[in-house]
């Protein structure tokens, strides 16, 4: 090889060197990644966490630990503008949603924010809403709780994680309607998250509370002293909550699912974005995943990506379509 040869062979190696250490489509490991519960601990985001952080480490996707870091308010809506004008290019940063937080941003109380302002990377699984109530009440099922609602509503004060018009509020209201009572009638404190609503239920503050299976699940094991009256889904769930009746089952003909997942912020690249999303991808995919997903209450529901994407603006948009039936948007 002559000298002009090889040093245009040498320098065309250089420069493909070069532009695969700088191309966009390259991205390696956050280095101090987290994952941001969007509630005090002890609810559904800080359960979402953990099970990523679990899931992640176990399928070899992340091999530097997760921390967990906590930014309650406005039931997500703290964090979701906090990642979006704070840390919008952050790579390692992943935060919790679920349908609450989608049902949130269809009535616009995350601020000026839309669906369209962050990057849905994952849904690491579904969750179905319960009525629990504590394990002394003379409630023992859900139209036994409904008859005394709808005999004297400001009677039974019904707790949630969550404001008027989130998910649990909703759920409230879709029972309510379905026994007979105005749901305007109700009374209905709001909790920043699940694990204060299930404090205040424990101290008699509230005589119900309309939260999450995997939230009721995993404070039953823990000896929360609670009782579950109703699943919000099709059919009984495997497990724990195996001999709890569905609401169906109990006359109210109403489902609630709640998917659980995250996103990043709007300025991720897409080299970082996809990372994740392979990530993700590759640890549901893995032999234990099933089991760990169980552990924490979830139920099968694998979404990553475009496709996820695609979901989340349908479901924003149906719930925003529910929100309006109820007259929370004007």
């Amino acid at each position: 090889m002559t000298p002009k040869l090889f040093m245009r062979h040498t320098i065309g190696a250089l420069v493909a060197t070069t532009a695969l250490a700088f191309s966009p489509l390259a991205a390696t490991e956050p280095a101090r990644p987290e994952c941001v519960a969007p509630a005090q601990p002890g609810g559904g985001f800080d359960l979402t966490c953990r099970l990523a952080q679990a899931a992640l480490k176990d399928s070899g996707a992340l091999k530097a630990p997760m921390r967990i870091v906590y930014m309650p308010g406005g039931v997500g809506a703290v964090a979701y503008n906090s990642i979006i004008t704070q840390r919008p290019g952050d790579p390692g940063a992943i935060v919790a949603f679920s349908g609450g937080s989608l049902l949130n941003l269809s009535q616009g109380k995350f601020g000026k924010y839309t669906v369209n302002d962050v990057r849905w990377v994952a849904a690491i699984g579904a969750d179905y809403g319960v009525a629990v109530v504590r394990d002394d009440s003379p409630h023992k099922d859900l139209k036994s709780l409904m008859a005394a609602f709808k005999t004297d509503p400001t009677k039974i004060v019904l707790g949630a994680g969550g404001s008027v018009g989130g998910q649990d509020w909703m759920k409230a209201a879709l029972t309510a309607k379905a026994a007979g009572v105005d749901y305007k009638r109700m009374r209905f404190v709001a909790f920043e998250g699940g694990g204060e609503a299930v404090t205040a239920l424990r101290g008699g503050h509230i005589q119900a509370y309309m939260g999450d299976a995997a939230e009721a699940a995993t404070l039953m094991d823990a000896g929360a002293p609670i009782r579950v009256l109703a699943v919000y889904h099709k059919e009984r769930l495997p497990g724990k909550l195996a001999n709890v009746p569905t609401a169906a089952e109990q006359g109210y003909d109403i489902e609630w699912p709640i998917i659980r997942g995250f996103y990043v912020g709007p300025k991720v690249s897409d080299a970082d974005y996809q990372w994740w999303v392979d990530a993700f991808n590759k640890t549901m995919a893995s032999p234990g995943y099933a089991a760990l997903q169980q552990q924490q209450g979830l139920f099968p529901f694998n979404l990553t990506g475009a496709e996820l994407d695609k979901f989340v603006k349908e479901r924003t948009k149906s719930y925003g379509e529910l929100a309006s039936s109820f007259g929370l948007i004007k």
